[in-house]
Protein backbone atom coordinates (compact mmCIF):
# COMPACT_ATOMS: atom_id res chain seq x y z
CA UNK A 1 0.00 0.00 0.00
CA UNK A 2 1.31 3.45 -0.94
CA UNK A 3 2.19 5.91 1.82
CA UNK A 4 -0.38 8.38 0.50
CA UNK A 5 -3.13 5.75 0.79
CA UNK A 6 -2.05 4.87 4.33
CA UNK A 7 -2.11 8.54 5.34
CA UNK A 8 -5.62 8.94 3.89
CA UNK A 9 -6.96 5.84 5.67
CA UNK A 10 -5.46 6.74 9.05
CA UNK A 11 -6.61 10.37 8.79
CA UNK A 12 -10.16 9.16 8.07
CA UNK A 13 -10.10 6.88 11.13
CA UNK A 14 -8.87 9.70 13.39
CA UNK A 15 -11.44 12.15 11.99
CA UNK A 16 -14.32 9.69 12.51
CA UNK A 17 -13.29 8.83 16.07
CA UNK A 18 -12.99 12.50 17.01
CA UNK A 19 -16.23 13.63 15.33
CA UNK A 20 -18.38 10.49 15.71
CA UNK A 21 -20.62 11.92 18.43
CA UNK A 22 -21.62 14.86 16.27
CA UNK A 23 -21.84 12.95 12.98
CA UNK A 24 -24.08 10.28 14.51
CA UNK A 25 -26.52 13.02 15.51
CA UNK A 26 -26.78 13.83 11.81
CA UNK A 27 -27.65 10.22 10.99
CA UNK A 28 -24.21 9.17 9.78
CA UNK A 29 -22.70 5.88 10.89
CA UNK A 30 -19.20 4.42 10.64
CA UNK A 31 -20.20 2.09 7.76
CA UNK A 32 -21.66 5.00 5.75
CA UNK A 33 -18.55 7.13 6.25
CA UNK A 34 -15.99 4.41 5.55
CA UNK A 35 -17.79 2.87 2.58
CA UNK A 36 -17.99 6.34 1.03
CA UNK A 37 -14.35 6.97 1.95
CA UNK A 38 -13.21 3.76 0.28
CA UNK A 39 -15.06 4.63 -2.91
CA UNK A 40 -13.66 8.19 -2.95
CA UNK A 41 -10.08 7.08 -2.29
CA UNK A 42 -10.21 4.37 -4.98
CA UNK A 43 -12.45 5.69 -7.77
CA UNK A 44 -12.34 9.47 -7.35
CA UNK A 45 -8.86 10.26 -6.02
CA UNK A 46 -7.12 7.10 -7.19
CA UNK A 47 -4.88 6.89 -4.11
CA UNK A 48 -6.02 3.45 -2.94
CA UNK A 49 -5.50 0.33 -5.07
CA UNK A 50 -6.27 -2.96 -3.32
CA UNK A 51 -7.01 -5.28 -6.25
CA UNK A 52 -3.29 -5.94 -6.50
CA UNK A 53 -3.08 -6.92 -2.81
CA UNK A 54 -5.51 -9.84 -2.35
CA UNK A 55 -3.52 -11.38 0.51
CA UNK A 56 -3.65 -8.14 2.51
CA UNK A 57 -7.40 -7.89 1.96
CA UNK A 58 -7.94 -11.49 3.03
CA UNK A 59 -5.82 -11.16 6.19
CA UNK A 60 -7.66 -8.00 7.29
CA UNK A 61 -11.03 -9.59 6.56
CA UNK A 62 -10.24 -12.80 8.42
CA UNK A 63 -8.71 -11.14 11.49
CA UNK A 64 -11.66 -8.76 11.70
CA UNK A 65 -14.17 -11.61 11.54
CA UNK A 66 -12.24 -13.58 14.19
CA UNK A 67 -12.32 -10.68 16.65
CA UNK A 68 -15.96 -9.84 15.94
CA UNK A 69 -17.10 -13.45 16.35
CA UNK A 70 -15.12 -13.90 19.57
CA UNK A 71 -16.27 -10.61 21.12
CA UNK A 72 -19.93 -11.05 20.14
CA UNK A 73 -20.09 -14.60 21.46
CA UNK A 74 -18.30 -13.75 24.71
CA UNK A 75 -21.09 -11.32 25.67
CA UNK A 76 -23.70 -14.08 25.72
CA UNK A 77 -23.95 -15.09 29.37
CA UNK A 78 -26.17 -18.15 29.63
CA UNK A 79 -27.40 -17.25 33.10
CA UNK A 80 -28.52 -13.75 32.12
CA UNK A 81 -30.97 -14.43 29.31
CA UNK A 82 -32.89 -17.43 30.58
CA UNK A 83 -35.98 -15.27 31.06
CA UNK A 84 -36.16 -14.51 27.35
CA UNK A 85 -34.58 -17.77 26.19
CA UNK A 86 -37.69 -18.83 24.29
CA UNK A 87 -37.59 -15.60 22.26
CA UNK A 88 -33.96 -16.14 21.30
CA UNK A 89 -34.64 -19.76 20.40
CA UNK A 90 -37.54 -18.62 18.21
CA UNK A 91 -35.36 -16.12 16.33
CA UNK A 92 -32.27 -18.32 15.99
CA UNK A 93 -33.93 -21.73 15.73
CA UNK A 94 -36.89 -20.76 13.53
CA UNK A 95 -36.31 -17.28 12.12
CA UNK A 96 -32.69 -17.71 11.03
CA UNK A 97 -33.15 -21.05 9.18
CA UNK A 98 -36.28 -19.66 7.51
CA UNK A 99 -34.38 -16.54 6.46
CA UNK A 100 -31.61 -18.63 4.92
CA UNK A 101 -34.11 -20.95 3.21
CA UNK A 102 -36.27 -18.14 1.79
CA UNK A 103 -33.20 -16.13 0.79
CA UNK A 104 -31.76 -19.18 -1.00
CA UNK A 105 -35.02 -19.88 -2.82
CA UNK A 106 -35.41 -16.24 -3.84
CA UNK A 107 -31.85 -16.20 -5.22
CA UNK A 108 -32.62 -19.23 -7.37
CA UNK A 109 -35.90 -17.75 -8.66
CA UNK A 110 -35.09 -14.04 -8.98
CA UNK A 111 -31.40 -14.30 -9.92
CA UNK A 112 -31.31 -17.73 -11.55
CA UNK A 113 -28.41 -18.85 -9.36
CA UNK A 114 -27.37 -22.48 -8.98
CA UNK A 115 -28.16 -24.05 -5.56
CA UNK A 116 -24.69 -23.57 -4.02
CA UNK A 117 -24.41 -19.95 -5.16
CA UNK A 118 -27.96 -19.28 -3.96
CA UNK A 119 -27.17 -20.82 -0.58
CA UNK A 120 -24.06 -18.63 -0.31
CA UNK A 121 -26.15 -15.51 -0.91
CA UNK A 122 -28.93 -16.61 1.45
CA UNK A 123 -26.57 -17.55 4.28
CA UNK A 124 -24.21 -14.59 3.89
CA UNK A 125 -27.12 -12.13 4.11
CA UNK A 126 -28.86 -13.82 7.04
CA UNK A 127 -26.72 -12.45 9.92
CA UNK A 128 -27.67 -9.07 11.37
CA UNK A 129 -25.43 -6.38 12.81
CA UNK A 130 -26.70 -4.47 15.85
CA UNK A 131 -23.74 -2.09 15.57
CA UNK A 132 -25.15 -0.76 12.28
CA UNK A 133 -28.17 0.45 14.24
CA UNK A 134 -26.17 1.78 17.20
CA UNK A 135 -28.67 4.63 17.81
CA UNK A 136 -31.32 1.92 18.38
CA UNK A 137 -29.24 0.09 20.97
CA UNK A 138 -28.59 3.26 22.96
CA UNK A 139 -32.06 4.83 22.64
CA UNK A 140 -33.86 4.76 26.03
CA UNK A 141 -37.27 4.82 24.32
CA UNK A 142 -36.67 1.36 22.85
CA UNK A 143 -37.88 -1.26 25.36
CA UNK A 144 -35.09 -3.14 27.11
CA UNK A 145 -36.40 -6.48 25.86
CA UNK A 146 -36.34 -5.34 22.23
CA UNK A 147 -32.76 -4.07 22.59
CA UNK A 148 -31.73 -7.31 24.27
CA UNK A 149 -33.36 -9.42 21.56
CA UNK A 150 -31.57 -7.48 18.79
CA UNK A 151 -28.24 -7.64 20.62
CA UNK A 152 -28.30 -11.36 21.42
CA UNK A 153 -29.59 -12.26 17.96
CA UNK A 154 -26.86 -10.31 16.19
CA UNK A 155 -24.25 -11.72 18.57
CA UNK A 156 -25.11 -15.32 17.72
CA UNK A 157 -26.49 -15.43 14.20
CA UNK A 158 -23.20 -14.61 12.48
CA UNK A 159 -21.51 -17.52 14.23
CA UNK A 160 -24.37 -19.86 13.31
CA UNK A 161 -24.35 -18.73 9.68
CA UNK A 162 -20.56 -18.93 9.27
CA UNK A 163 -20.38 -22.74 8.78
CA UNK A 164 -23.15 -22.62 6.18
CA UNK A 165 -21.40 -19.82 4.29
CA UNK A 166 -18.09 -21.70 4.25
CA UNK A 167 -19.70 -24.94 3.06
CA UNK A 168 -21.50 -22.93 0.34
CA UNK A 169 -18.21 -21.34 -0.79
CA UNK A 170 -16.76 -24.84 -1.04
CA UNK A 171 -19.76 -25.93 -3.13
CA UNK A 172 -19.43 -22.96 -5.49
CA UNK A 173 -15.71 -23.70 -5.86
CA UNK A 174 -16.44 -27.29 -6.89
CA UNK A 175 -19.10 -26.16 -9.39
CA UNK A 176 -16.80 -23.55 -10.89
CA UNK A 177 -13.67 -25.74 -10.87
CA UNK A 178 -11.79 -23.41 -8.52
CA UNK A 179 -8.71 -25.06 -7.05
CA UNK A 180 -7.42 -24.61 -3.52
CA UNK A 181 -10.83 -24.70 -1.76
CA UNK A 182 -11.86 -27.84 0.11
CA UNK A 183 -14.95 -29.82 -0.87
CA UNK A 184 -18.27 -29.41 0.99
CA UNK A 185 -17.66 -32.73 2.77
CA UNK A 186 -14.21 -31.64 3.87
CA UNK A 187 -15.63 -28.31 5.00
CA UNK A 188 -18.10 -30.10 7.30
CA UNK A 189 -15.29 -32.13 8.90
CA UNK A 190 -13.24 -28.98 9.44
CA UNK A 191 -16.23 -27.35 11.13
CA UNK A 192 -16.34 -30.17 13.70
CA UNK A 193 -12.60 -29.88 14.33
CA UNK A 194 -13.00 -26.11 14.71
CA UNK A 195 -15.79 -26.68 17.23
CA UNK A 196 -13.52 -28.85 19.39
CA UNK A 197 -10.61 -26.43 19.08
CA UNK A 198 -12.83 -23.54 20.19
CA UNK A 199 -14.09 -25.46 23.21
CA UNK A 200 -10.56 -26.37 24.31
CA UNK A 201 -9.00 -22.93 23.80
CA UNK A 202 -11.99 -21.05 25.23
CA UNK A 203 -12.33 -23.21 28.35
CA UNK A 204 -8.59 -23.35 29.11
CA UNK A 205 -8.15 -19.64 28.39
CA UNK A 206 -11.19 -18.70 30.48
CA UNK A 207 -10.11 -20.88 33.40
CA UNK A 208 -6.51 -19.61 33.36
CA UNK A 209 -7.68 -15.99 33.14
CA UNK A 210 -10.15 -16.44 36.00
CA UNK A 211 -7.64 -18.14 38.31
CA UNK A 212 -4.92 -15.59 37.51
CA UNK A 213 -7.34 -12.76 38.28
CA UNK A 214 -8.38 -14.35 41.60
CA UNK A 215 -4.75 -14.74 42.69
CA UNK A 216 -3.73 -11.24 41.62
CA UNK A 217 -1.42 -12.45 38.85
CA UNK A 218 -3.37 -10.87 35.98
CA UNK A 219 -2.05 -7.46 34.97
CA UNK A 220 -4.80 -4.86 34.47
CA UNK A 221 -2.85 -3.44 31.53
CA UNK A 222 -2.17 -6.76 29.83
CA UNK A 223 -5.43 -8.64 30.40
CA UNK A 224 -6.99 -7.14 27.27
CA UNK A 225 -4.09 -7.95 24.92
CA UNK A 226 -4.04 -11.49 26.37
CA UNK A 227 -7.68 -12.09 25.37
CA UNK A 228 -7.06 -10.42 22.00
CA UNK A 229 -4.31 -12.97 21.39
CA UNK A 230 -6.54 -15.75 22.76
CA UNK A 231 -9.10 -15.06 20.04
CA UNK A 232 -6.40 -15.39 17.39
CA UNK A 233 -5.05 -18.49 19.19
CA UNK A 234 -8.43 -20.20 18.84
CA UNK A 235 -8.38 -19.38 15.13
CA UNK A 236 -4.80 -20.48 14.48
CA UNK A 237 -5.07 -23.61 16.65
CA UNK A 238 -8.01 -24.72 14.53
CA UNK A 239 -6.07 -24.08 11.32
CA UNK A 240 -3.12 -26.03 12.72
CA UNK A 241 -5.37 -29.06 13.25
CA UNK A 242 -7.08 -28.63 9.84
CA UNK A 243 -10.17 -27.19 11.48
CA UNK A 244 -12.29 -24.13 10.72
CA UNK A 245 -10.81 -21.11 12.46
CA UNK A 246 -13.95 -18.97 12.36
CA UNK A 247 -16.06 -21.58 14.12
CA UNK A 248 -13.26 -21.99 16.67
CA UNK A 249 -13.20 -18.22 17.31
CA UNK A 250 -16.96 -18.08 17.82
CA UNK A 251 -17.16 -21.14 20.07
CA UNK A 252 -14.00 -20.04 21.90
CA UNK A 253 -15.56 -16.67 22.69
CA UNK A 254 -18.81 -18.29 23.83
CA UNK A 255 -16.99 -20.66 26.19
CA UNK A 256 -14.51 -18.03 27.39
CA UNK A 257 -17.25 -15.55 28.25
CA UNK A 258 -19.00 -18.09 30.47
CA UNK A 259 -15.89 -19.59 32.10
CA UNK A 260 -13.88 -16.43 32.76
CA UNK A 261 -16.66 -14.82 34.86
CA UNK A 262 -18.14 -11.34 34.72
CA UNK A 263 -14.78 -9.68 35.31
CA UNK A 264 -13.68 -11.09 31.98
CA UNK A 265 -15.84 -8.47 30.28
CA UNK A 266 -13.09 -5.91 30.92
CA UNK A 267 -10.59 -7.95 28.96
CA UNK A 268 -13.08 -8.56 26.14
CA UNK A 269 -13.65 -4.80 25.91
CA UNK A 270 -10.12 -4.51 24.51
CA UNK A 271 -11.06 -7.05 21.82
CA UNK A 272 -14.15 -4.93 21.10
CA UNK A 273 -12.05 -1.82 20.60
CA UNK A 274 -9.57 -3.65 18.38
CA UNK A 275 -12.38 -5.12 16.30
CA UNK A 276 -13.88 -1.62 15.97
CA UNK A 277 -10.62 -0.43 14.44
CA UNK A 278 -10.40 -3.44 12.15
CA UNK A 279 -14.07 -2.99 11.22
CA UNK A 280 -13.46 0.57 10.04
CA UNK A 281 -10.71 -0.68 7.74
CA UNK A 282 -12.93 -3.53 6.50
CA UNK A 283 -15.77 -1.14 5.65
CA UNK A 284 -13.29 1.05 3.77
CA UNK A 285 -11.99 -1.98 1.85
CA UNK A 286 -15.61 -2.88 1.12
CA UNK A 287 -16.20 0.55 -0.39
CA UNK A 288 -13.04 0.19 -2.45
CA UNK A 289 -13.68 -3.29 -3.87
CA UNK A 290 -17.41 -3.88 -3.72
CA UNK A 291 -18.73 -0.84 -5.57
CA UNK A 292 -16.80 -1.66 -8.79
CA UNK A 293 -18.05 -5.27 -8.52
CA UNK A 294 -21.63 -3.96 -8.23
CA UNK A 295 -21.13 -1.73 -11.26
CA UNK A 296 -19.75 -4.59 -13.36
CA UNK A 297 -22.55 -7.02 -12.45
CA UNK A 298 -25.47 -4.59 -12.12
CA UNK A 299 -28.96 -5.71 -13.07
CA UNK A 300 -32.48 -4.82 -12.00
CA UNK A 301 -32.86 -8.38 -10.73
CA UNK A 302 -29.99 -7.71 -8.33
CA UNK A 303 -31.73 -4.62 -7.01
CA UNK A 304 -35.00 -6.50 -6.68
CA UNK A 305 -33.34 -9.27 -4.69
CA UNK A 306 -31.58 -6.75 -2.42
CA UNK A 307 -34.91 -5.09 -1.60
CA UNK A 308 -36.54 -8.47 -0.99
CA UNK A 309 -33.67 -9.48 1.30
CA UNK A 310 -34.10 -6.40 3.48
CA UNK A 311 -37.88 -6.74 3.66
CA UNK A 312 -39.76 -9.99 2.99
CA UNK A 313 -36.80 -12.38 3.37
CA UNK A 314 -35.94 -10.93 6.77
CA UNK A 315 -39.26 -9.69 8.12
CA UNK A 316 -41.56 -12.62 7.28
CA UNK A 317 -39.48 -15.20 9.22
CA UNK A 318 -39.22 -12.81 12.18
CA UNK A 319 -42.99 -12.32 12.28
CA UNK A 320 -43.60 -16.07 12.08
CA UNK A 321 -40.94 -16.80 14.72
CA UNK A 322 -42.26 -14.21 17.18
CA UNK A 323 -45.95 -15.16 17.02
CA UNK A 324 -47.06 -15.60 20.62
CA UNK A 325 -43.75 -14.34 22.04
CA UNK A 326 -45.40 -11.56 24.05
CA UNK A 327 -44.18 -8.63 21.95
CA UNK A 328 -46.61 -6.02 20.63
CA UNK A 329 -47.12 -5.58 16.90
CA UNK A 330 -44.81 -2.58 16.47
CA UNK A 331 -42.01 -4.28 18.41
CA UNK A 332 -42.22 -7.34 16.15
CA UNK A 333 -42.14 -5.16 13.00
CA UNK A 334 -39.29 -3.14 14.52
CA UNK A 335 -37.21 -6.27 15.21
CA UNK A 336 -37.96 -7.49 11.69
CA UNK A 337 -36.91 -4.24 10.06
CA UNK A 338 -33.83 -3.78 12.22
CA UNK A 339 -32.03 -6.72 10.81
CA UNK A 340 -29.33 -4.58 9.19
CA UNK A 341 -26.82 -6.48 7.07
CA UNK A 342 -23.43 -5.47 8.31
CA UNK A 343 -19.88 -6.49 8.94
CA UNK A 344 -20.33 -10.27 8.89
CA UNK A 345 -21.91 -10.12 5.42
CA UNK A 346 -19.12 -7.80 4.24
CA UNK A 347 -16.43 -10.18 5.49
CA UNK A 348 -18.20 -13.16 3.91
CA UNK A 349 -18.26 -11.26 0.60
CA UNK A 350 -14.57 -10.38 0.84
CA UNK A 351 -13.61 -13.97 1.67
CA UNK A 352 -15.73 -15.31 -1.20
CA UNK A 353 -14.18 -12.74 -3.57
CA UNK A 354 -10.65 -13.87 -2.68
CA UNK A 355 -11.26 -17.64 -2.29
CA UNK A 356 -13.22 -17.98 -5.52
CA UNK A 357 -10.76 -15.87 -7.56
CA UNK A 358 -13.47 -13.95 -9.37
CA UNK A 359 -15.69 -16.97 -10.09
CA UNK A 360 -18.30 -15.73 -7.64
CA UNK A 361 -18.43 -12.07 -8.67
CA UNK A 362 -22.19 -12.15 -9.30
CA UNK A 363 -22.72 -13.57 -5.80
CA UNK A 364 -20.42 -10.97 -4.25
CA UNK A 365 -22.18 -8.20 -6.19
CA UNK A 366 -25.60 -9.19 -4.81
CA UNK A 367 -24.28 -9.40 -1.23
CA UNK A 368 -22.50 -6.09 -1.64
CA UNK A 369 -25.51 -4.25 -3.07
CA UNK A 370 -27.74 -5.55 -0.28
CA UNK A 371 -25.28 -4.47 2.40
CA UNK A 372 -24.86 -1.07 0.73
CA UNK A 373 -28.63 -0.50 0.71
CA UNK A 374 -28.81 -1.68 4.32
CA UNK A 375 -26.08 0.72 5.41
CA UNK A 376 -28.10 3.62 4.03
CA UNK A 377 -31.65 2.49 4.91
CA UNK A 378 -30.96 1.27 8.44
CA UNK A 379 -28.42 3.97 9.20
CA UNK A 380 -30.82 6.82 8.45
CA UNK A 381 -33.99 5.17 9.78
CA UNK A 382 -32.53 4.12 13.16
CA UNK A 383 -33.34 7.27 15.12
CA UNK A 384 -36.85 8.01 13.71
CA UNK A 385 -37.96 4.37 14.09
CA UNK A 386 -36.61 4.12 17.64
CA UNK A 387 -38.21 7.41 18.66
CA UNK A 388 -41.66 6.09 17.68
CA UNK A 389 -41.57 4.02 20.86
CA UNK A 390 -41.78 7.32 22.79
CA UNK A 391 -45.37 7.77 21.62
CA UNK A 392 -46.29 4.37 23.01
CA UNK A 393 -45.49 5.16 26.65
CA UNK A 394 -42.77 6.27 29.04
CA UNK A 395 -39.13 5.43 28.28
CA UNK A 396 -38.28 1.83 28.95
CA UNK A 397 -35.99 0.98 31.81
CA UNK A 398 -32.78 -0.96 31.24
Amino acid sequence: METSALVAVLATIVAWCVLAGRLQQLGLTAPIVFVAGGWVFADVLGVLELEAEPELVKVIAEVTLVWVLFADASRVQFGQFRRDLSTYVRLLGIGLPLTIAIGTGAAMIVLGFDPWAALLVGAALAPTDAALGAPVMSNPHVPAKVRSVLNVESGLNDGIATPIVLVAIAGVAVDEGVLGVESPGGAVVSLLVGLLAGIVVGSVGGLVTRRARERGWLSEELGGPAVLALALLAYTAALFTDGNGFVAAFVGGLVFGNVAGRSGEKEVYFVDQSSDMASMISWLIFGTLAIPVIQDSWSWAMLGYAVLSLTVVRMLPVVLALLGAGLDRYSVVFVGWFGPRGLASVIFALIALEDLHGAGEDVVAVISLTVLLSVMAHGFSAVPAANRFAAKGPPAEG
